[in-house]
């Protein structure tokens, strides 16, 4: 019996940097919910761009925001995982240079911090993502723990994220492709499985009992520590090979179509 899921947002519920969530998803969370289910909503996003997308249910779930790096419920962080700050300064020291073709932004958990100056990058991230963020000149200059560094481009940064950046930095922090346009940097012991995980052992739920949905790179922990786990069908080959079962991509609204079998289920057990 499936009591605790977990699903990745973009590219996997929606098109990567959608603003929001469409209301039959939501109303099949609801639903579950309030059949007793579990819900957390994991993504690389910051944890309120996420609240805003699940805005009608925000007080019902959980959240794995930035990789894992801040979990959260209700008014409660749950775990909050800070990178070293010797590796902070040379990774954004490092992407200043793609500034002319990049831009990056600075999670805490009070929200991030930018320094471009693009509008473009500062719309997405505003009116696209509906971040919490302030925009300062030098990110390296206050004190807040930064727990997730990001770099985007728009289009497509999987050339330089893959050939580059993950490799320089792989065997020091964790660094992936969060979405075809973003490379993520944390702290290494940060994985949305091992968020996963932690979430099982704090509700006494195992494995077995756990179902997760996922289509990128920072997506594969999530496959394997789920029981029954999901690539969409426009996951990248890596998370098919993590998965379980394959179910339709967004566009098909694949992930609402299993949850409202499980859904289904769940309301049988009720009635009997």
């Amino acid at each position: 019996m499936i009591k605790l899921i977990a699903t990745d947002i973009d590219g996997t519920l929606v098109k990567d940097s959608s603003a929001s969530l469409y209301p039959e998803l939501l109303e099949t969370v609801e639903a579950l919910v309030n059949q007793g289910m579990i819900f957390f909503a994991a993504s690389g996003r910051q944890y309120y761009s996420i609240r805003n997308m699940f805005d009608s249910v925000a007080d019902k779930i959980g959240y794995i925001a930035e990789n894992g790096a801040h979990i959260r419920l209700g008014d409660k962080d749950l775990q909050v995982v800070a990178m070293e700050r010797e590796h902070v300064v040379a990774i954004i020291n490092q992407l200043r240079q793609y500034s002319d073709t990049c831009d990056m932004i600075i999670s805490t958990t009070e929200g991030s911090l930018v320094e471009s100056k693009n509008q473009d990058f500062l719309d997405l991230i505003t009116y696209g993502y509906h971040n919490k963020f302030t925009q300062v000149e030098d990110v390296l200059a206050g004190n807040a723990p930064i727990i997730k560094i990001a770099i985007y481009r728009k289009g497509s940064i999987r050339d330089l994220g893959e050939s580059v950046l993950i490799p320089a930095w792989k065997d020091k922090v964790k660094a992936c492709m969060a979405g075809e346009e973003w490379v993520d940097f944390m702290d290494a012991s940060v994985d949305k499985g091992n968020a996963l995980t932690f979430i099982q052992q704090y509700f006494d739920v195992t494995k077995e009992e756990t179902m997760a949905f996922g289509d990128n790179g920072n997506d594969i922990g999530l496959m394997k520590a789920a029981g029954e786990s999901y690539a969409v069908e426009n996951a990248v080959e890596e998370v098919k090979e993590a998965a379980k079962h394959i179910c339709p991509d967004y566009t098909k609204q694949g992930v609402c179509q299993v949850l409202k079998t499980v859904l289904q289920k769940k309301e049988d057990e009720w009635r009997n």
